[in-house]
């Protein structure tokens, strides 16, 4: 379950009722009736709800990256988007934008090759500066390589540069919330955790003693 409150149907606001409609189905309330067309719970949807301005500010970024002024193409767009979703580690974002690729003409193998993207040869050259980049920007805190910068610049205009960047960190932040708040495919429990001893309870153990040992004889 989500970490904060969810908001179905007894919102008063009816750009959200009508949001609503458009992703579970007409009048359906998403709180009894979970669930989206793409098969996610969606509850990214009713929890951002709980703060309208918020729910209203995210949609408009949706509408933002979808415009028909963008610069950056829509399949450049998303392989930023994809990857910065894995590279944060939202298996939220990362699944959606692989639906979204494939909808923008990759192939199975591209989408495929995202989390080895430096070892695969499936990529253009403008691509898998798209890809250094979202890396940079995601994994180095911005951080960008004078040389990356420039293959992106050797391609793509000043506007599609700073489109790309915008959009890639609006999804790195989609990223992080739902990891942090525990949404759609991102509520999963925390996978580094002590492993128990296999012969009883825990109990205070040297378990470097007998390698200490075995160096010392």
């Amino acid at each position: 379950m989500p970490r904060l409150a969810q908001v179905g149907r007894e919102t008063p606001e009816q750009d959200i009722q009508q949001v609503f409609d458009a992703v579970f189905g007409e009048g359906v309330d998403p709180i009894t009736q979970p669930g989206t067309a793409t098969g996610t719970p969606g509850n990214w949807w009713t929890v951002f709800a709980l703060v309208p301005e918020c729910f209203r500010h995210a949609v408009a970024g949706f509408q933002f990256y979808r415009g028909k002024a963008r610069k950056i193409s829509a399949k450049l767009r998303e392989l930023g988007q994809a990857r910065a979703g894995y590279a944060r580690g939202s298996l939220f974002v990362f699944s959606q934008h692989c639906k979204a690729l494939r909808g923008a003409g990759f192939s199975e193998d591209q989408i495929a090759a995202i989390p080895g993207w430096a070892s695969s040869d499936c990529f253009s050259p403008l691509e898998r500066a798209v890809l250094a980049y979202t890396d940079d920007l995601v994994l180095s805190g911005g951080r960008v390589p004078d040389a990356t910068f420039a293959a992106l610049k050797a391609e793509l205009s000043d506007e599609a540069i700073l489109e790309l960047t915008y959009i890639t960190c609006t999804y790195e932040m989609h990223a992080t919330m739902c990891r942090a708040l525990r949404l759609e495919y991102d509520d999963v429990d925390e996978r580094l955790v002590e492993v128990p001893l296999p012969d009883g309870p825990p109990r205070n153990i040297d378990f470097m003693r007998a390698v200490d040992r075995g160096t010392s004889d």
